[in-house]
């Protein structure tokens, strides 16, 4: 019996998911957590095969969650549901530690693959992301401008693309608000953008954030 862990802060997708896995009777939700700090809290004390998590958690970013997972139970295999395109977050997610990548427009057919392959130990990766983590691999190619990006930054980026202040995300991060100015200008450099409108309409335009 597999035993998942689920972890989305929208009731409709949790018992969405609740309901195709109650289908299968290899597997059962074992766990559920509507935020990261509820997340953090269940694999701290509870046991699990493998955890279904959302990309976009309200208290937490997903790379922070990810490194955090990964200090607490290194083995635990962690598949990623998002909203957002596989060519925009799959390659970064899956360097960060997660097992799978799958965007919610797939089909309960393919989320049961994607479980069965990523708590089996193997790594879950559609065609289409095998082909960016291949184009991502080649030194010679061009990187999109948000690509350059550490993950601290590109953290931060998404913070600011939201509009979040920089007070607040310095709050959030633990750090001083001295040092989000510096990411900013240091994103703003990379990505060779002038100000946080055309911050936000890069992110809009490539689907960055909700």
């Amino acid at each position: 019996m597999i035993r998942i862990l689920i972890a989305d802060d929208h009731s409709i997708v949790r018992e969405g998911l609740k309901q195709i896995i109650a289908d299968t009777p290899d597997m059962v939700i074992a766990g559920e957590a509507v935020n990261g700090h509820e997340l953090i809290q269940k694999i701290e004390t509870g046991k699990y095969d493998m955890a279904v998590v959302d990309i976009s958690m309200p208290d937490s970013h997903i790379l922070d969650l990810l490194k955090q997972i990964r200090q607490i139970q290194p083995r635990l295999p962690v598949l990623i549901l998002s909203m957002h395109p596989e060519d925009q977050y799959g390659v970064r997610v899956l360097k960060a530690g997660a097992s799978g990548y799958l965007t919610k427009e797939s089909a309960p057919t393919e989320l049961i693959t994607a479980i069965r392959t990523v708590s089996g130990g193997k790594k879950y990766i559609s065609t289409t992301l095998a082909e960016q983590l291949i184009f991502a691999l080649k030194s010679n190619n061009k990187k999109a401008p948000h690509e350059t990006l550490s993950d601290r930054e590109f953290q931060v980026f998404c913070m600011l693309a939201e509009g979040r202040p920089g007070k607040e995300i310095a709050a959030e991060l633990y750090l001083s608000e001295k040092t989000i100015s510096t990411y900013r200008s240091r994103i703003l450099a990379k990505m060779q953008l002038k100000n946080n409108s055309e911050l936000i309409h890069y992110a809009v335009k490539n689907e960055l954030i909700n």
